[in-house]
C-alpha cells in the first residue's frame, strides 16, 4: 500500500483510523484458498471492526458474518451479507433478539447453554418456526493466549462441556421446533500455535461422529476464529497449516467448514494516525502527548497490548518516550518506552495493526468525539465514517431535556 499519510491527515484530520482494503482482500483470499476443494464458509467476525464499508467489502468477496448481537446482524444485512451466511452467537440473547433472528431466517443461532436452548425453542414455537441451531462446545483446551481472550476452558463463560452438549443435541433432535444443523467451538483469540487447534478439532470431530451415529446430521463444522497476527515479533500460523489440521481431524465427515476470522482479517490492515501536541519531561521521564487517546484505542490500556508506533517523515536521535493522550486517566497511553526522535507540535505518529478492536471498542469518555475512518483501495482514498461531532454525541440527550413541570 502506498499512501501519503500527511496528505490524508490534512484532508480528514486527526486522530484518524485508516484501513488498507487491498490487504483485507489478500487475507480473505488466503483463507478461502486454504480450504480449496472443501465446502467452506468464511464468516467475518463483525465485532472486530463493524464499519459497514468493511463488512460490505468482505460480503462482495463472498464472506458471511459471525454476529454477537442483533445490532451486528442488522449491520451484516445492511452491508449486503446474504441471510443464509449469517450466524448469531453470544452467551446472552434477549427474547427480542431471538425473535428478530428467527424472523430474518438467518443460517443458524449458536447456543451456549441449556437455558438458552429452551428459550429459543419456546420462542420458535410461539412463532411457529423451526430454529436452525448449533451448539458451542467447550473442549477445555488451553489456547496458550492472553487470559482475557481465552474462551475454551471450563473457567470461561462460553459454551457447554461435552456431556451437556450431547444431551442438548438429543433434546434438540426430538424437538419439533429445533433443528441441530451445526456444531461450534472457539478456544480463544490471537492463537499462534497449531497444537491447541488440532486438539480441539479432534475432540469436537469425535463428538460429531458420535452424534452422526445416532442420527443427528451435523452439516456445519464451525471452528471459530482466533488466528493470530503479528503485532510485534509473533510467529503466526499459515492458513494452509491451519486448514490442514482441521481437514485431517474431520476426515470422513462430509461437512461444510465454517471459519470466523476477525482479527486475522483486519488487524494488520488498520493504522491509527495521531498528531503530536507537545513534548513533556518529568524528571528523567519523557512524554509525547498526542491528540489520540485511550477512548480512541483502548487495547494498550485494557490488555497492555503492544502496537508498533513510528513517526511520519521525522528523523533524529531517538530516545525512550511514553506516548500518551489527553484523557484524564493515568492509564491513558498508546505506547510505553517507545524509541522516538525529538518531536514538535503537529508532527504525526502512526500506530500499526489497529484494524481489529480499535474503533469498535472506542468510546466517548471525557466527551471526546470518535475519530473518522478512512479506506484506501487501489490507491484511492475515501471516507467511510465521518468524524463524530459534539452534536452527534448529545443528540439523544437533548431530545430528553424538555419536559413540563406539573408539580
Amino acid at each position: 500500500m502506498s499512501m501519503d499519510i500527511r496528505t490524508i491527515a490534512e484532508e480528514f484530520g486527526t486522530p484518524l483510523y485508516l484501513y488498507d482494503f487491498d490487504f483485507i482482500v489478500e487475507r480473505y483470499t488466503s483463507l478461502k484458498e486454504a480450504f480449496a476443494g472443501q465446502k467452506s464458509l468464511i464468516n467475518y467476525a463483525v465485532k472486530a471492526n463493524s464499519n459497514l464499508s468493511v463488512i460490505a467489502h468482505l460480503a462482495r468477496m463472498g464472506a458471511g458474518a459471525d454476529c454477537v448481537s442483533i445490532g451486528e446482524v442488522r449491520r451484516a444485512l445492511d452491508a449486503g451479507v446474504e441471510k443464509y451466511k449469517i450466524i448469531f452467537s453470544g452467551v446472552g440473547k434477549r427474547d427480542d433478539e431471538i425473535i428478530e433472528a428467527l424472523e430474518n431466517d438467518i443460517l443458524l443461532i449458536n447456543l451456549e447453554s441449556e437455558a438458552e436452548m429452551k428459550r429459543v425453542e419456546k420462542i420458535a414455537k410461539e412463532l411457529a418456526k423451526e430454529a436452525r441451531i448449533s451448539i458451542r462446545v467447550n473442549p477445555n483446551i488451553d489456547p496458550q493466549t492472553h487470559p482475557y481472550i481465552s474462551t475454551g476452558l471450563h473457567e470461561n463463560k462460553f459454551g457447554v462441556d461435552i456431556d451437556m452438549a450431547k444431551w442438548m443435541y438429543v433434546y434438540a433432535k426430538k424437538s419439533e421446533f429445533l433443528n441441530p444443523v451445526g456444531i461450534h467451538f472457539h478456544i480463544g483469540s490471537q492463537l499462534t500455535k497449531l497444537e491447541p487447534i488440532a486438539e480441539a478439532c479432534g475432540i469436537v470431530a469425535d463428538l460429531t461422529r458420535s452424534l452422526r451415529a445416532i442420527g443427528i446430521e451435523i452439516k456445519f463444522f464451525d471452528v471459530g476464529g482466533g488466528l493470530g497476527v503479528v503485532y510485534d515479533d509473533e510467529a503466526t500460523i499459515s492458513t494452509q497449516e491451519y486448514a490442514e489440521v482441521i481437514i485431517k481431524a474431520t476426515k470422513g465427515l462430509d461437512v461444510t467448514f465454517v471459519c470466523e476470522p476477525g482479527r486475522y482479517m483486519v488487524a494488520n490492515a488498520g493504522f491509527f494516525i495521531t498528531k503530536v501536541l507537545y513534548e513533556k519531561k518529568s524528571g528523567n521521564k519523557r512524554f509525547v502527548i498526542v491528540d489520540g487517546a485511550m477512548n480512541d484505542l483502548i487495547r494498550p490500556s485494557l490488555y497492555g497490548a503492544y502496537h508498533k508506533i513510528e513517526t511520519v517523515e521525522k528523523e533524529g536521535e531517538e530516545s525512550l518516550a511514553d506516548v500518551v493522550g489527553p484523557v484524564c486517566e493515568s492509564g491513558d497511553f498508546l505506547g510505553k518506552n517507545v524509541m522516538l526522535p525529538p518531536l514538535e507540535h503537529n508532527d504525526l505518529l502512526i500506530v500499526h495493526s489497529v484494524g481489529a478492536y480499535g474503533f469498535s471498542m472506542a468510546s466517548n469518555y471525557n466527551t471526546r468525539s470518535k475519530p473518522a475512518e478512512v479506506a484506501i483501495e487501489k490507491e484511492k482514498v475515501r471516507l467511510i465514517r465521518k468524524r463524530e461531532s459534539y452534536e452527534d454525541q448529545v443528540r439523544l440527550e437533548k431530545v430528553c431535556m424538555e419536559w413540563s413541570d406539573e408539580s
